[in-house]
């Protein structure tokens, strides 16, 4: 059977069409989980209520704030603990406009004293939920245990802090809430400091690692040997000790880049619209990364003490060099999200081209 190529066209052109009001329809389905607000619309009930709520959860756990604030303003290690809220904050202004669609309905619990079921929800519509109620109960309950008891851990006390503000958002906006609000909430663990024990146990093999490959590294150089033991490295330079011996101390362990880049890793993977592994390998790419640019760094302070001088490995050289390996791991961060997106390409994304058939002039 011939088809013309009038017919053809007519074929390509329905098929566009058809592709254009899907299209349409998607964008359409994916703007209206609600009307579109400002903040400012929410009224001074509501922001009242916030700062009410925000007060109260602030009063509570007051002392693990003040401890939180301590330190980060006298442990380097935990300085990027400032810019956590920031982060948080900017999570839900991302969420504006799904957060403020919501359409906030009868309290279920008055439709149950007064004999009714509660209506099923809508898409764009949410409630209350008293299971945030119970939780929120069950985490002031753990807190006070917690701080009273011998026994107690503290590093759990602003973990309850946390937990208590999720259960908050859970009792008075439901799950459909706790669904936009998820990660600005849990990523307030990032500014939490680690107890110190576990600190120096994730430092210590961190120390060794790099300690160990800048000595091979060091070997490399002629007249040159360099001996590590465990995170102190001994070097030898044209047949003379070189004192005192380099040692890789807690603040080049890399654990203050590890965690600032792992925060980072988390906020770039939520919000790049990549499919779910991408994102995976973005956030677990973080640690080899953090990892790799400590040693790199670590490698060139040695080279540094040996080859150019010992002065240039201490005071604002040595943070100087801290802060130029930021934009390496960026980098190495950027061309493996690079990669992906180049090596992987969505087809479902792609804009359909316009395809133009042309008769010929001697068709009839």
């Amino acid at each position: 059977m011939r088809t013309s190529e009038k017919d053809f066209s007519c074929l390509i052109g329905s098929k566009m069409a058809q592709k254009a009001d899907s299209s349409r329809a998607s964008g359409r389905d994916a703007g209206s989980s609600g009307p579109q607000r400002a903040w400012s619309e929410l009224g001074p009930h509501t922001c009242v209520k916030i700062l009410i709520l925000a007060g109260l959860l602030g009063l509570l756990f007051r002392t693990e704030l003040e401890g939180m604030v301590h330190l980060w303003l006298t442990d380097p290690n935990w300085s990027h603990g400032f810019l956590i809220p920031l982060f948080s904050l900017y999570f839900v202004y991302q969420k504006k406009r799904q957060i403020l669609g919501l359409e906030y309905v009868r309290d279920p619990a008055l439709d149950l004293l007064s004999g009714r079921r509660p209506a099923r929800l809508q898409p764009a519509q949410t409630r209350a939920n008293y299971l945030g109620l119970l939780f929120l109960l069950l985490i002031l309950a753990f807190y006070v245990f917690n701080v009273v008891s011998p026994a107690g851990y503290a590093y759990l006390r602003p973990i309850s802090m946390i937990a208590a503000a999720g259960a908050v958002v859970l009792f008075l906006g439901g799950w459909r809430l706790i669904r936009f609000t998820w990660l600005p909430i849990l990523f307030f663990v990032f500014a939490i400091p680690l107890p110190r024990r576990y600190y120096v146990g994730l430092t210590m093999p961190m120390r060794h690692i790099s300690a160990s490959v800048a000595t091979a590294l060091l070997n490399v150089v002629p007249d040159l040997e360099a001996t590590a033991n465990g995170v102190i490295i001994e070097v030898v330079y044209k047949g003379q000790r070189l004192e005192p011996a380099l040692d890789v101390a807690e603040a080049c362990s890399g654990m203050r880049l590890l965690m600032a880049f792992l925060a980072l890793g988390v906020a770039m993977a939520y919000l790049h619209e990549r499919p779910l592994w991408q994102r995976a390998v973005l956030l677990i790419s973080t640690v080899p990364i953090a990892m790799f640019c400590n040693i790199v760094r670590v490698t060139v302070t040695g080279f540094i003490y040996v080859l150019v001088g010992q002065q240039y490995t201490q005071g604002i050289y040595h943070d100087m060099l801290g802060l130029a390996m930021l934009p390496l791991a960026f980098g190495l961060y950027g061309l493996l999200a690079w990669f992906m997106a180049s090596l992987f390409i969505d087809e479902s994304a792609e804009v359909a081209q316009d395809v133009v058939v042309r008769k010929r002039p001697n068709d009839g």
